[in-house]
C-alpha cells in the first residue's frame, strides 16, 4: 500500500480506522479518549494524548510511523525527548519497540482497520493525473458551508503572510504608518509593471517632504515628476518646464537624488496605463488627500473608500497628453473603477488588517474582510480554473483565497491539511 507517513497523521489525528476491540500488539485492550494535538516542532507527533491500556490511563505523547523500525531510522532511540511515548502508531509492526531503559512501548498497528476505500480516495487525490487541482473531480460536490470556512481560514493565512512584509516595513520606517502605507501605496500604483520604480520613489521622496508643500499642486507633481527622473531634459511646452523649474529648486533644497528614468516601462502598455498618467494621478492624490492612511482607517463605507481615488483630478495638461511635449487626442485621466478596486484590494485592505492585527484591533480585522466582500473577484488564469470546476467565485474574499489555496496546498498536494480534501475523503 502506497502512502506518506502523513497519511497515517490523518488516519489517527480523526480515528479514521476500525475502532472495534482495539488491542496494543501484545493482545492488551486499548482504549482512546484523545488522539492528541498534532506537533509541528521537534519531538514526538502528538502531545497530551489520553489512552487506557488494560486497567491504566495514560497521558502523553503518540509517535506514528508507517513501520515500526522506522523508529530506529529516524533516529529516536538515542533522542531522549522520545522516551515518555505511551503508545507507537504504525501501519505494519514488522520489529518489537524497545527503549534503551528496556521499556517495552505499546504499539497499535492499522493495517487491517484502514477502510480501502479511505486509502482509495486518498491515493486518487494525491497520486492521481489531475491536470488542475488534485480534487479536480470532487470540488464540486464539496458543500457551501465547507468551502466557506476552508476559504476563510486560507484568507486569513494569505493575509497574515503579506502582513509580514507590512510590519517589516514598518519597522524600518520607525513606526510611521503613514510613510510605510505611502510607500506601499506608490508600489501598488505602479500596477506590477511599474511597481519597483514607484515603490524607489517612494522611497527616495519621503511623505514628510511632501507634505511640505501640499497646498502647492505645482510643486508636489515637481517632485514627484522630477524624482522619478521625468524632468532631466529640454521641453516645449510650458507645464513641463515650469516643472522643471520647480524641481531644479527643490532638488537642492533637499538634496534628492532622482532615479533612473530608464526604470520606467512603457511597452505592452495601454496609454492609460503609462507611468506618467500614474505618477499624475499618484500626485493628484498626494495633493488631494493629506493624511490618508488616517482617513482609511476612520472611513467605514466601501464607496467612501473608492471615492478617495475616483474624485481626484489630474492636471489638466494631461487632457491632451500621455508623455511631456506630445498631444494626443483629448481624454480623461481619471482613474478607472478597475483600477481603484486593484489598490483598495492590494493596498487599503492589507493595511487594515496588518494595523489591525499589529494592534490588537479586532474590528479593523473585520473590516477589511468586509472590503474584500465588497470588491469583484480578480480575473485570471487560477480563478478561471476554479470557475471551470463549480467553484463558485463573486468576491475578491474568495478569489483571494482561492489563490492562497492553489498555491500553497493544491501545488503541493497538502489535501490531509486542507480543510476541502478532508472533506472529500470524508464523502465515502
Amino acid at each position: 500500500m502506497l502512502f506518506p507517513e502523513d497519511f497515517l497523521h490523518y488516519v489517527w489525528k480523526f480515528r479514521l480506522f476500525e475502532r472495534g476491540d482495539l488491542r496494543t500488539t501484545d493482545g492488551r485492550e486499548l482504549e482512546i479518549f484523545s488522539a492528541g494535538t498534532p506537533n509541528s516542532d521537534s519531538g514526538p507527533d502528538f502531545h497530551t494524548a489520553r489512552i487506557k491500556i488494560g486497567d491504566t490511563m495514560w497521558a502523553g505523547n503518540v509517535e506514528v510511523h508507517v513501520s515500526s523500525s522506522d523508529w530506529q531510522r529516524h533516529g529516536h532511540t538515542t533522542d531522549e525527548s522520545y522516551n515518555n511515548v505511551i503508545l507507537h502508531v504504525v501501519y505494519k509492526d514488522d520489529t518489537p519497540l524497545i527503549l534503551p531503559n528496556g521499556r517495552h512501548v505499546p504499539t497499535l498497528e492499522l493495517q487491517s482497520r484502514i477502510p480501502g476505500d479511505l486509502h482509495q480516495r486518498y491515493h486518487n487525490l494525491v497520486f492521481g493525473n489531475q491536470s488542475v487541482i488534485p480534487c479536480e473531480a470532487t470540488i464540486g460536490e464539496v458543500d457551501r458551508l465547507t468551502m466557506q470556512n476552508w476559504l476563510t481560514r486560507v484568507l486569513v493565512e494569505r493575509l497574515e503572510k503579506k502582513s509580514a512584509t507590512v510590519i517589516n516595513a514598518l519597522d524600518l520606517n520607525r513606526g510611521d504608518w503613514e510613510e510605510t502605507f505611502y510607500q506601499f501605496l506608490a508600489a501598488n500604483f505602479g500596477f506590477k509593471t511599474n511597481a519597483l520604480p514607484f515603490e524607489m520613489l517612494a522611497k527616495s521622496l519621503p511623505q514628510l517632504t511632501l507634505a511640505k508643500h501640499k497646498n502647492n499642486a505645482l510643486q508636489i507633481e515637481a517632485l514627484l515628476f522630477g524624482q522619478a527622473g521625468f524632468l532631466a531634459g529640454d521641453f516645449k511646452d510650458n507645464y513641463p518646464s515650469k516643472l522643471k523649474k520647480e524641481y531644479e529648486f527643490l532638488r537642492k533644497k533637499y538634496q534628492l537624488t532622482p532615479i533612473d528614468n530608464h526604470l520606467w516601462k512603457f511597452m505592452r502598455l495601454r496609454p492609460q496605463n503609462f507611468p506618467t498618467i500614474r505618477l499624475a494621478q499618484f500626485a493628484a492624490l498626494v495633493v488631494h488627500s493629506n493624511h490618508l492612511f488616517s482617513k482609511v482607517l476612520e472611513i467605514k463605507d466601501v464607496q467612501a473608500l473608492r471615492n478617495l481615488f475616483s474624485e481626484i483630478q489630474v492636471n489638466d495638461y494631461w487632457e491632451k497628453h500621455y508623455r511631456f511635449d506630445v498631444e494626443s487626442a483629448p481624454s480623461l485621466k481619471n482613474m478607472g473603477a478597475a483600477s481603484i478596486d486593484i489598490l483598495l484590494l492590494n493596498t487599503l485592505a492589507l493595511f487594515l488588517f496588518s494595523y489591525g492585527r499589529h494592534n490588537q484591533l479586532q474590528h479593523y480585522i473585520n473590516r477589511c474582510l468586509k472590503l474584500l466582500e465588497h470588491l469583484p473577484n480578480e480575473k485570471n488564469n487560477i480563478i478561471t480554473d476554479f470557475a471551470n470546476l463549480g467553484v463558485k467565485i463573486n468576491t475578491a474574499f474568495e478569489s483571494q483565497a482561492l489563490l492562497e489555496l492553489k498555491n500553497n496546498y493544491c501545488n503541493y498536494k497538502k489535501c490531509l491539511h486542507c480543510g476541502v480534501g478532508n472533506k472529500i475523503l470524508k464523502l465515502g
